[in-house]
């Protein structure tokens, strides 16, 4: 019987080895210009909700949103990163597979600013009610 490759760890050790291949990614996709722009306008959509008077739950919601586009980010760099490595050479379909992680992205930057903008136009122009 032969040895498994990777030995899996379980209960508090599984746990401590994913919050550490966690804190790599983040490290990771920190590197990227686009998530370092998304993280400001997350910071910069947090203080203007808190200045118009958003609720908690308005800011959950918005917290929710932009933790989606943080992890459609980290998931468009990953298909990057894999398409870059088993297909250097320009390809179709290694276009399409970008294409379509820049795609999911935009999807979610569209949501959040959908979201932002309702929220932010309700308490500016209509009051909190």
């Amino acid at each position: 019987m032969t040895k498994p490759a990777v030995t899996k760890e379980t209960g508090l050790r599984h746990f401590i080895a994913a919050a550490s291949y966690s804190w790599a990614g983040f490290l990771r996709v920190l590197k990227e210009a686009a998530f370092r722009q998304e993280l400001g306008f997350f910071i910069v959509s947090i203080a203007a909700l808190a200045l118009v008077g958003a609720t908690g739950g308005e800011i959950v919601v918005a917290v929710l949103l932009f933790l989606g586009l943080f992890s459609m980010e980290a998931m468009n760099t990953a298909v990057e990163e894999v398409i870059d490595r088993i297909s250097p050479e320009i390809s179709i379909v290694g276009k399409h597979a970008k294409d379509l992680g820049s795609f999911a992205v935009t999807c979610m930057i569209a949501a959040c600013c959908l979201y932002l903008g309702f929220v932010l136009g309700k308490h500016l122009f209509f009051g909190s009610g």
